[in-house]
């Protein structure tokens, strides 16, 4: 039954707006490209033998997330603008937890890759010593945790019992719910953001400290160069997330003159962005995962190839056999004569 009556904070109308064809015109291609896109370096992690180490298993779960997201802004694109008229009220539900989960995912992971470098960087190791299996239970308990906040208005944060407590941007959201969510991961940034600072001002300072001596050269440029390439993933995430979190936040606290509907679709599309600068990074700062990109690519095109090199030559089998037989039938027909 669709939820008409939740919707009183937002005005939505049948008719399809121009923003609302710019949302779906741009959106299926650059969800199709994040997908894509991250399922790449996915595939370079599991080939690659020289990324089977736990930062990189982290970064792999990070493209996971970013795939997952990718995945929900496309649930997301078909449920918006007009067609939301006809959404039912476990459908409004589905559509944010989606969002909250890729989001929750993302967060939870950048911690973990946080105290991975934290372990690593202050030894200056270049890798850390995890287990794969304490490796593989960090990343289920990081989809645990995106999953259970995912589900919280679910459970019964919500303002399905008081219409009066619902929020503007997210209809069915209660405004407290809102307000804690902005502030827990507006929070976290900042936390992220203070560690990331203090590990690669230590980087920075080490890195010169052992600069005459050339045996570690090599070392302490891979380490730095790591780093950076971290930095830059948890920067544009910042980048990205915050003002569509900074607009939950003013619209959690009743902000009657902030228009937050009049920003709602810019900032989501600044957060779906996110999702697809991250292999972007990857190919830009390491070389070997820009090789291992090429080589992938390369294999599905040769692949591809050889697939349609075996259908010329079985359809050109197919059609000298039809010819064989041509001839024998009429070479048995003048016999006969």
């Amino acid at each position: 039954i669709p939820a008409d009556p939740f919707r009183d904070n937002k005005s939505i109308i049948p008719q399809w707006k121009p923003i609302d064809f710019v949302v779906v015109g741009l959106g299926v291609p650059v969800c199709i490209l994040i997908i894509l896109a991250n399922m790449l370096v996915m595939a370079a992690i599991v080939v690659n033998r020289r990324f089977h180490f736990p930062i990189y298993y982290l970064l792999g779960n990070m493209a996971a997330a970013d795939l997952f997201a990718g995945i929900s802004y496309f649930y997301l694109i078909f449920h918006t603008g007009p067609w939301t008229i006809g959404l039912s009220q476990t459908q409004w539900l589905v559509r944010g937890a989606l969002i909250e989960m890729s989001l929750m995912a993302s967060v939870v992971n950048l911690l973990a890759v946080a105290w991975e470098r934290h372990q690593t960087i202050f030894t200056m190791q270049l890798h850390s010593t995890m287990s794969n299996r304490r490796v593989l239970l960090f990343i289920v308990a990081i989809w645990v945790v995106a999953v259970v906040m995912g589900l919280v208005p679910t459970m019964g944060w919500n303002c399905v019992c008081d219409l009066a407590l619902c929020s503007t941007v997210a209809p069915l959201y209660s405004r407290s719910f809102l307000v804690f969510w902005a502030i827990l991961n507006l929070l976290t940034f900042s936390v992220m953001v203070a560690i990331y600072a203090r590990i690669f001002v230590y980087v920075r300072r080490n890195s010169r400290s052992v600069a005459p001596h050339a045996a570690h050269n090599g070392h302490n440029d891979t380490v730095v160069g790591l780093m950076k390439t971290v930095s830059m993933i948890l920067g544009t995430f910042v980048i990205c997330w915050t003002p569509g979190l900074v607009i939950l936040l003013l619209d959690g606290l009743e902000c009657k003159q902030c228009e937050v509907l009049k920003y709602e679709k810019y900032c989501l599309v600044l957060a779906e962005c996110n999702s697809l600068v991250n292999p972007i990074i990857y190919s830009c700062r390491d070389e070997e995962m820009r090789d291992t990109f090429r080589r992938l690519l390369c294999l599905f095109c040769s692949r591809k190839e050889e697939q349609e090199q075996e259908n010329t030559e079985t359809q050109g089998d197919a059609l000298n056999k039809v010819r064989l037989l041509s001839e024998n039938s009429n070479h048995t027909d003048r016999l006969t004569l």
